[in-house]
């Protein structure tokens, strides 16, 4: 195939929602549709043993959540599907931000009972920020959940966004008989089942009798009904509305019993946006280019225990990536090889030969990656936004066993550079600091040092409101307040001057007080 046809072939996605709306069911059901898995395994049962493909990580398996984006590729239909499974919990936001910056479009899960949460309503500000067309699939119809125009009006009003419904449902819970495909007029009946593909009948005109025979006399009309006022007021459905993320396609299904998942599948391919150029400092960088360009937006350590190896996630972005071939790594300004980058099923890894532009490789990292390094053919260009927002919980991060100092330090190296959450160094005190968004990130951190690296460590209590950058062209002005503030100092990763303000009233005072100083709430200025 030429360069063009693998580009027009490629779809890469991330799925996105609050936790528990059913995230990684949804991934597991369209990878056993691209017959990347064979048996679905129930993610929270104990008595299944088989964990979801996507939560690999020990601490994932133990608590049914995701806490690190996966990536999975598989074919069908002759298109290449790269799905991005993201941690739906907060804790986790940051991770999933990045991620976002890595794909075409979304899929934002929606649970049918409780709506639309906080943590979606956030992912959707990202998405929307970067003109990401998005897909919403309203989940668990097979329990009570809202009325369906309802929760259209609830999206449409929390996720600041135009729908419009491509299928509809027939009665939920209980006695929900399936849904009304509109995209294709087809009618797709359900039986609860993990395993089987539904029974689907063409129906292209609703007003034929036969539909009794099928849902019965008052849920025939009722979808007569349903479907006459969505065409009444709803706007037809403009595929150009949609990839300019104005216009979002909604589906209705139950990703637990697989139903409404293959034909969000099949209306995803057909509409979803191939790889789409990407703004980097210098210029456009368009997938077509002969040239290759790809950028790292997330780090992996220790995918496998018995080796101590970091992996980079690289997106290509143009050209034809070939194993062996000389890259130019942009910071270091120096030409790289990789004998082995790998395609990814979650954690079980196979060595590709050639990748496209749209495609997610992952190259053996031992310590040369940062998130958004750049790797080019030659050309020296710098992809933009992929963002390490300021933390908001502090705490001092001690070694628990003095014998273990090493492990220690190469444990807290690794995982930050994976964008975990980040490090800072009290100019004080020489302490280390771990800032999170959440306090669940505490418990991973501790978790994977102990089981990946054998260290042990201990939280001490920090009381912070917040870090933020700060640099001025007024070398004065800048030591002075370095000389002022000298106990709330520290440096971060990179080496920059960051400020640790205990309080909004402080943090406050000293904008006001600096003129001269930008203070910067995230890591890219």
């Amino acid at each position: 195939m030429s360069l063009i046809e693998e580009i027009n072939r490629r779809r890469t996605f991330a799925v996105i929602s609050h936790p528990d709306a059913g995230k990684t069911t949804l991934t597991e059901k369209l990878l056993l549709f691209g017959g990347a898995i064979h048996v679905a395994g129930a993610v929270k049962s104990n008595k299944i043993k088989k964990t979801a493909t996507s939560d690999w990580m020990e601490i994932e398996k133990q608590r049914g959540i995701s806490v690190a984006t996966s990536v999975m590729g598989f074919d069908y239909n002759n298109y290449k599907v790269n799905i991005l499974d993201t941690p739906g919990h907060q804790d986790f936001a940051e991770d999933t931000y990045r991620t976002l910056t890595a794909v075409d479009s979304v899929i934002i899960v929606v649970d049918v009972a409780k709506g639309v949460e906080a943590q979606t309503r956030k992912l959707m500000e990202v998405c929307r920020m970067r003109k990401t067309p998005v897909i919403v699939f309203v989940n668990k119809l097979d329990r009570e959940g809202k009325d369906p125009f309802d929760l259209l009006d609830e999206i449409e009003e929390e996720l600041k966004i135009s729908v419009r419904p491509l299928s509809w449902p027939i009665d939920m819970g209980q006695s929900f008989k399936g849904v009304y495909n509109i995209f294709e007029q087809k009618l797709d009946l359900y039986t609860p089942s993990k395993q089987t593909v539904t029974e689907s009948v063409e129906f292209k005109d609703l007003l034929n009798p036969e539909l009794e025979n099928y849902v019965g006399t008052e849920n025939a009309e009722k979808l007569r009904a349903d479907i006459e006022l969505i065409e009444g007021v709803y706007p037809e459905f403009d595929k150009e509305e949609y990839l300019k993320g104005e216009l979002a396609p909604v589906f209705f299904g139950s990703a637990l019993n697989n139903f409404g998942v293959k034909e969000l599948l099949d209306c995803f391919l057909a509409i979803a946006p191939a790889p789409r150029p990407v703004q980097t400092e210098e210029r456009i960088v368009r997938p077509e280019e002969e040239a290759f360009s790809g950028f790292i937006f997330k780090i992996h350590a220790n995918m496998d225990p018995n080796h101590r190896s970091c992996i980079a996630f690289v997106k290509i972005c143009s050209g034809k990536f070939e194993r062996n071939a000389n890259y130019k790594h942009v910071r270091f300004n120096k030409m790289m090889k990789f004998s082995s980058p790998t395609a990814f099923m979650a954690q079980k890894k196979s060595v590709v030969d050639e990748a496209y532009p749209g495609d997610i490789v992952g190259l053996p990292d031992t310590g040369n990656f940062k998130i958004g390094d750049s790797l080019t053919a030659g050309e020296n260009l710098h992809f933009k936004g992929l963002p390490s927002f300021s933390p908001e919980m502090f705490k001092y991060i001690e070694n628990a066993d003095p014998m273990k100092a090493k492990q220690m330090n190469k444990g807290i190296d690794q995982l930050m550079d994976e964008g975990v959450a980040q490090l800072f160094i009290n100019q004080f005190n020489g302490r280390k600091i771990i800032g999170t968004v959440g306090q669940l990130q505490f418990e991973v951190i501790q978790y994977r040092l102990l089981h990946e690296y054998g260290a042990q460590c201990r939280w001490d209590p920090l009381n912070l409101y917040k870090a933020c950058w700060i640099e001025s062209e007024n070398t004065e002005e800048l030591e002075n307040f370095k000389k002022r503030k000298y106990q709330f100092m520290a440096k971060d990763k990179e080496g920059r001057d960051v400020f640790l303000a205990d309080s909004s009233y402080v943090l406050q005072m000293a904008q006001a007080d600096f003129k001269d100083i930008q203070f910067h709430f995230t890591s890219e200025f």
